[in-house]
C-alpha cells in the first residue's frame, strides 16, 4: 500500500500525541513493507526529504504567523498535495481544520480520519471558534470515508450524536524498562520524594483543582508540573499557587529519558485530562510504572480501569498524597496490571498491526464493490 499521513506538525514527533502517532504509525507500516509519507511543517526541526523509511513532503506552515488561521491554510496544502502522491489511503489525524477542504480530496482516495477527542470543548477556544470545530467535527464525520476512534468513549460518542460507525484503535506506547535514576539529578529532586504533572496548562485538564488539593495535603514532597507554563492559565496558576514553595513548573521538557525517569520515580502521578481522545500521557505513565491518580471521567477509566486511583474534587487529591505513594508497594498489583495492558493491547507493535489490517480491509471492501457493480 501507498499511504499518506496528514493533520500533524510532522515527525519525528516533537509536540503532541498526533504527533508521535504519525511517527510510531510510519515507522511500522514502513517495516512491514508499505511505502508512506508524512506531511511535515516546512518549519519543523527535520529538514530530510526521508526519515527511517518515510518519505518526508515539508508543506510552507503560516501557523505561527497567522495563529488559527494559518492551520486552515497549512491543512489545504496538504491536501492539495495529495493529488500528486497516488496513494491508496490517507490517514488524516484530527478534524479541526482539514474537513473544510474535503472536497478537495481525490475521488479515488480512502480518506480514514482519526477523530481525535472533544475538540469544541476546550475553554481555551472562543464562541466563535468553538462553533466552528462543532461545524468541523460534523463535517468530517459526514463526508470522510472511514473515521477511527482511539477511545472507546469517542466510538460511543460518534456512535449516539452522528449515527455513525467508527474502528477502534487506541494509541499506543512502549514499555520503559531501563531507568536511571542519576537522571534525578538534573531536576533537583529525589526518588518517591515527589509527585507529577505532565500536560498542558489549560483548564479541561483540571490542573487547579490538582494544586488546590496538593495545598490541603500539606506534604514535604515537591509537586513538579511539566508543560508550557507561559501560555495565559499557565500564567495564572504560577501567579495563584506562587507562595507555595513545593509547587515547581519546570517548563515544556521534550527529552524522552528525562521524561520517563521523571514518570518512573514519581510517588504519585496526576493526570488530569477530562475530554477524551488519545489519552497518550495516560499510556505512557503506565508504560513507565507509575502510580496513577487520574481525573474520574469514561475516557480515563477505559483506559485504565481499576488500575487507578482516581479524583472527583481536590479533597480526593489531598487523600490520595496523604495516603501510601508507590514506595510503599501498596499498589504494586495496579503496576503489574498496567505492564501486562501495555504489553498485550496497546504496545505501538500491535497498534501498527491494526492500522495495516484495518487499511486492508477498506482496500478490500472498494476492491470487491468495484467489481460488483462492474459485473
Amino acid at each position: 500500500m501507498r499511504i499518506a499521513i496528514l493533520g500533524t506538525r510532522g515527525i519525528p514527533s516533537q509536540y503532541g500525541g498526533f504527533e508521535k502517532c504519525a511517527e510510531h504509525i510510519a515507522l511500522s507500516l514502513v517495516k512491514r513493507g508499505h511505502e508512506v509519507i508524512v506531511y511535515n511543517s516546512h518549519n519543523h526541526f527535520n529538514q530530510r526529504t526521508e526519515w527511517n523509511g518515510v518519505k518526508i513532503v515539508h508543506i510552507h506552515d503560516p501557523e505561527f504567523k497567522l495563529s488559527t488561521f494559518g492551520r486552515f491554510v497549512y491543512d489545504y496544502r496538504c491536501i492539495k498535495d495529495l493529488k500528486k502522491q497516488n496513494c491508496d489511503i490517507a490517514l488524516q489525524l484530527g478534524y479541526r481544520s482539514s474537513p473544510i477542504w474535503g472536497f478537495t480530496i481525490p475521488k479515488n482516495l480512502n480518506l480514514v480520519t482519526n477523530m481525535g477527542g472533544l475538540e469544541w470543548k476546550r475553554p481555551k477556544y472562543g464562541r466563535i471558534l468553538r462553533q466552528l470545530i462543532v461545524l468541523a467535527e460534523k463535517w468530517a464525520v459526514d463526508n470522510c470515508h472511514h473515521l477511527i476512534s482511539d477511545s472507546l468513549g469517542i466510538q460511543q460518542y460518534l456512535e449516539e450524536k452522528f449515527n455513525k460507525t467508527s474502528e477502534y484503535i487506541p494509541y499506543g506506547a512502549n514499555i520503559f524498562n531501563d531507568p536511571d535514576e542519576r537522571v534525578l539529578k538534573d531536576f533537583h529532586v529525589s526518588k518517591y520524594k515527589y509527585d507529577l504533572f505532565i500536560g498542558n496548562l489549560e483548564p479541561e485538564n483540571n490542573l487547579e483543582m490538582i494544586l488546590a488539593g496538593v495545598v490541603k495535603a500539606k506534604t514535604n514532597r515537591d509537586f513538579l508540573i511539566v508543560g508550557n507554563h507561559l501560555i495565559s492559565n499557565g500564567k495564572y496558576l504560577k501567579n495563584k499557587f506562587k507562595k507555595h514553595l513545593n509547587i515547581k513548573f519546570l517548563g515544556g521538557i521534550y527529552d524522552g529519558k528525562g521524561l520517563n525517569n521523571l514518570r518512573y520515580y514519581s510517588n504519585l502521578y496526576f493526570h488530569g485530562h477530562s475530554l477524551g481522545g488519545t489519552n497518550p500521557l495516560l499510556l505512557e505513565a503506565m508504560a513507565c510504572g507509575s502510580l496513577i491518580s487520574a481525573n474520574y471521567n469514561k475516557f480515563n477509566k477505559y483506559i485504565a480501569g481499576d488500575d487507578a486511583m482516581y479524583f472527583h474534587t481536590a479533597d480526593d487529591v489531598a487523600a490520595q498524597m496523604m495516603g501510601p505513594g508507590k514506595e510503599s508497594q501498596v499498589y504494586n498489583y495496579y503496576l503489574d496490571n498496567n505492564n501486562f495492558k501495555i504489553r498485550n493491547d496497546y504496545s505501538w507493535a500491535k497498534i501498527g498491526e491494526r492500522y495495516e489490517r484495518y487499511f486492508y480491509e477498506i482496500i478490500k471492501k472498494e476492491f470487491v464493490a468495484h467489481h460488483s457493480i462492474v459485473l
